[in-house]
């Protein structure tokens, strides 16, 4: 098949990364590409947001007052340090009367995903995390978002280890096919 084919084919998510990250200038290539996703009106309803060095800790923090239990500070923010770089993907809606905010949702949602076969395609290990306190307010007010924008989660991102990861389990396609 294609290389496209084989990136998605191939996709696996790594929860460990090295410390080694794409430039600024490497993720700008990457997002001009993955900002050519299906997006109707061309509203472009999302940013990313570059996470590094102490910013990582900020987020860290933010979860731990999400969960509201004083002991897990350091929890939460060994978890977010688990890569040098984070890259948080937001839902920013955009005012349309022909395009209802559910749609543009999806294309954030679509947006997040075409950065993390980009990134891998470009040698990198990538795995998007999500979880229960990501659209809490201390997570909101640690990214800065404006009141109608939303967490879609974080891409760690960094250098791929040298342990390969077992291929997933192909889904039956016949399965999720069906006919009208």
């Amino acid at each position: 098949m294609s290389k496209i084919y084989d990136a998605f084919r191939n996709r696996r998510s790594l929860s460990k990364v090295t410390a080694e990250t794409p430039s600024t200038e490497d993720l700008l290539h990457i997002i001009e590409a993955a900002g050519r996703i299906p997006d109707h009106s061309s509203l472009h309803p999302w940013r990313v947001i570059e996470i590094r060095g102490s910013g990582r800790a900020q987020v860290g923090q933010a979860l731990a007052q999400a969960e509201a239990k004083p002991d897990s500070t350091n929890k939460y923010v060994q978890k977010a340090q688990r890569a040098e770089l984070l890259l948080a993907v937001v839902f920013s809606p955009r005012a349309s009367k022909k395009v209802p905010e559910w749609e543009q949702e999806a294309v954030a949602a679509g947006i997040a995903h075409s950065l993390v076969i980009l990134l891998e395609d470009a040698g990198w290990g990538v795995i998007w995390r999500t979880g229960h306190n990501v659209r809490t307010q201390p997570v909101h007010q640690a990214h800065r978002l404006a009141p109608e924008e939303k967490l879609m989660g974080w891409l760690y991102v960094g250098g791929r280890t040298d342990a390969h990861p077992e291929p997933r389990k192909s889904i039956n396609p016949r399965e999720f096919l069906s006919e009208l």
